[in-house]
């Protein structure tokens, strides 16, 4: 069992460099527009917005939750595939989100502004409810909470980058 005494992991620097990347962004003018992912990929051609809006965040508790669950999940799985495979799933998985969510709002017509590591996170939470069919069930509950219960709040989120990150972990567990 990973119980993350290791410091220098993989995991542990994508949160930094995301913690290092949420004070740029915080701290630049119009940052939380040129890092996200909105409309201005389509027609202003910000292409950069699939890799950024994974590091962008909505504020800070934003960033810590991510965080959190990026520290637990990310440890686990990079510990049982190694930093490599983690890698590229990570990033893969969510330049993939990112592209689903880029299609659901071009067809949807709902251009807001997504910033959020956790359609990656959920990349790999779906990437680990395939290979560990025990806890699928467990896993698919905590995506559609952290999907919809924040839906009843009357907070904004973009549940279908999280649904979407979830299937893209899961086809990648079958490929890698």
């Amino acid at each position: 069992m990973n119980t993350h005494r290791e410091i220098f992991t993989l995991t542990n620097s994508i949160i930094l460099i995301t913690i290092l990347c949420y004070f740029l962004q915080a701290n630049i003018q119009y940052g939380d527009i040129l890092f996200g992912l909105n409309i201005y990929f389509f027609t202003d051609e910000l292409y950069y917005q699939v890799v950024s809006t994974i590091f962008a965040h909505g504020g800070i508790e934003h960033l810590a939750m991510n965080m959190i669950v990026l520290w637990q999940m990310g440890n686990l799985i990079e510990g049982y595939i190694g930093k490599v495979r983690f890698f590229l799933i990570y990033m893969i998985g969510g330049i993939l989100t990112s592209v689903g969510t880029l299609a659901y709002m071009y067809f949807t017509e709902d251009f807001v502004n997504v910033v959020g590591a956790s359609g990656a996170i959920s990349v790999i939470m779906g990437y680990y409810a395939m290979k560990v069919p025990t806890e699928r069930k467990g896993i698919l509950v905590w995506i559609l909470l952290i999907s919809f219960a924040p839906l009843m709040f009357g907070m904004s989120i973009a549940w279908y980058s999280h649904l979407i990150g979830f299937v893209v972990g899961f086809v990648l567990g079958f490929i890698l």
